[in-house]
């Protein structure tokens, strides 16, 4: 989808195998360790969360990282609002898809600071590189680093995005 955005056809993923067999390499390791060793991660399902949620607070900065990368790569280094949308689609997108495909309403919708800390972590990348404001290791860590950090927050304090109450009541 980033891709399509940008202007950039095929998109990648259909000019490189490497991230379909990716992608389905690790779908048969997660459908593997679910049937071999579930009942265990049910047990520990706490302890398993924290652990999901810190891997996938670092997956969200590094595909927002990327996606600011592939918007300036294309050319749109001097549009902010497409550089932080395409770093925000490409970090929150697997994630929508996944909870729409499953039949359920997705939770960046319902809860959890999600998409807002992907909004925060491109703006603060876009930012720095932008204007060159330091080297981009510290802009990428800077920038990544805000998006785990506010996540984990979010974990930790509960923080969730405010919702509209039930209008049938």
């Amino acid at each position: 989808v980033r891709d399509l955005i940008l202007g950039y056809t095929p998109p990648m993923a259909f000019r490189k195998s490497i991230y379909a067999v990716t992608a389905v390499i690790t779908s048969l390791a997660v459908f593997v360790i679910a049937y071999f060793f579930g009942k265990k991660i049910k047990k520990h399902y706490d302890t398993y969360s924290q652990v999901i949620n810190i891997f996938d607070s670092i997956g969200l900065a590094v595909f927002v990282v990327g996606g600011v990368n592939s918007s300036i790569a294309c050319g749109f280094e001097e549009n902010m609002f497409l550089s932080v949308f395409v770093a925000v689609m490409t970090g929150i997108g697997g994630v929508v898809m996944r909870d729409i495909m499953a039949g359920k309403v997705p939770k960046i919708l319902r809860k959890r600071v999600y998409a807002l800390a992907a909004i925060i972590g491109a703006i603060i990348y876009y930012l720095l590189i932008h204007y060159s404001i330091c080297s981009t290791t510290l802009a990428i860590i800077l920038g990544a680093g805000s998006v785990i950090v506010i996540r984990i927050l979010a974990t930790i304090f509960r923080w969730n995005l405010p919702t509209v109450k039930n209008l049938d009541e």
